[in-house]
């Protein structure tokens, strides 16, 4: 019978700082991470930027097979987990059981799609085949003007197509950076030649063109959606685990004695802002991995707190945001300049920071936001500069 140990549900960034993170702690036992895909773990965010952008940027691996057998995990790619026994303590993966110890859920997001067509990006093969068509393309419709639609624009316009974003909300981004930086980002893809369609949605995708609601009809050689990603987490319906977008956990990452999750399925108590979050981004999927992991296979289980963090490149430019939104927003510069930052406040407090083309500047208001900085100091550090 096999013997039981840690297994890690998900071969992306987060499961596989999951299953290293056990063996930098000294776990010696059983280690299996699980992934749907055949690939080895790979970096996703290249994939909607310098991969698109560059034809001959390479696949952006994490790690090679070598490396994770010499540290003892044992690989099953290409076999997606397909059901949980919390009682049994075991994963199903297709016709076969893994058992396990203790478990880590690592499972991401799968993009929305929508039922008249085009393209999504979310993996490997997604992108290969995004890139492939870009040669020919002349003319692409982009449906969604979040990060992942406005990356792929920048991408696009890089390599010499015309592009259009069809974005259902009056602006884009609003709920990520707030109405009024939403719009100073639009602007972007406006100096960028980037046709900026807003207020409407898409009501038929066809060989070569796309009909929208206000009746417009987009020329289109390519067509990619971008609407959003929901957690993948279909797999665990029957597990009797708690689900409302993502994985329910407490503030150590627990969903279940001896089941953690951590990435985008991640729902956590997050202890620094005393509420619930889930979080889409690349540096919170690979902390929380490394928490996860420390907590499964440690003696003990500890509170993991962190201040969001993201990243996104437009035109050349480097877009960052730590902290949260609020309606109370503070902008330092003016809108068409080359670099400026803007500060979100609760109260008497900084919450928040969005920052163009200042990359050595965005952190230290990360590091305030975490000593939970005075809105006046925050300001009086910034205005000094």
């Amino acid at each position: 019978m096999r013997e039981a140990g840690l297994v890690v549900v998900g071969a992306a960034l987060a499961g596989l700082r999951a299953a290293t993170a056990a063996r930098r702690t000294g776990y010696d036992g059983p280690v299996t991470l699980v992934g749907a895909e055949p690939h080895l773990p790979y970096d996703r965010p290249p994939l909607s930027k310098a991969f698109l952008a560059d034809p001959d940027y390479a696949t952006p691996t994490l790690a090679d097979a070598d490396a994770l057998s010499s540290l003892g995990i044992d690989l099953r790619l290409g076999e997606p987990a397909t059901g949980l026994s919390v009682s049994d303590r075991e994963v199903l993966i297709g016709p076969s059981t893994v058992p396990f110890d203790s478990l880590i859920i690592a499972t991401g997001c799968a993009p929305v799609a929508l039922p008249f067509g085009g393209h999504t990006l979310r993996t490997l093969d997604d992108a290969r085949a995004i890139r492939a068509r870009i040669p020919t393309t002349e003319r692409a419709v982009i449906i969604g003007g979040g990060f992942i639609g406005a990356e792929i624009a920048s991408a696009l316009r890089k390599r010499g197509a015309a592009v259009t974003i069809v974005e259902a909300a009056d602006v884009p981004l609003v709920r990520a950076v707030g109405s009024e930086m939403a719009s100073v980002l639009a602007d972007l893809h406006r100096r960028n030649g980037v046709d900026l369609r807003c207020g409407t949605t898409v009501q038929a995708i066809d060989s070569d063109t796309v009909t929208l609601s206000d009746g417009s009809v987009l020329d289109a050689d390519l067509v990619i959606v971008g609407i959003g990603a929901r957690p993948a987490v279909g797999w665990l319906a029957d597990s009797g685990l708690p689900l409302d977008d993502g994985v329910l956990c407490d503030e150590t990452l627990c969903a279940a004695p001896g089941i953690y999750a951590a990435g985008d399925a991640a729902r956590w108590h997050n202890p620094l802002f005393s509420t619930t979050m889930r979080l889409e981004n690349w540096t919170s999927a690979a902390a929380q991995a490394e928490a996860a992991a420390r907590n499964a296979v440690g003696p003990t289980a500890t509170p993991f707190s962190t201040v969001p963090y993201f990243w996104s490149d437009w035109y050349g430019n480097r877009i960052q945001m730590v902290g949260v939104v609020t309606d109370d927003v503070t902008l330092l510069g003016c809108p068409g300049d080359e670099s400026w930052l803007a500060l979100y406040r609760a109260g008497d407090r900084l919450a928040g920071a969005l920052a163009l083309n200042q990359p050595g500047r965005i952190m230290k208001y990360r590091n305030r936001i975490t000593r939970r900085a005075a809105w006046q100091d925050a300001l009086e550090f910034a205005t000094a500069r």
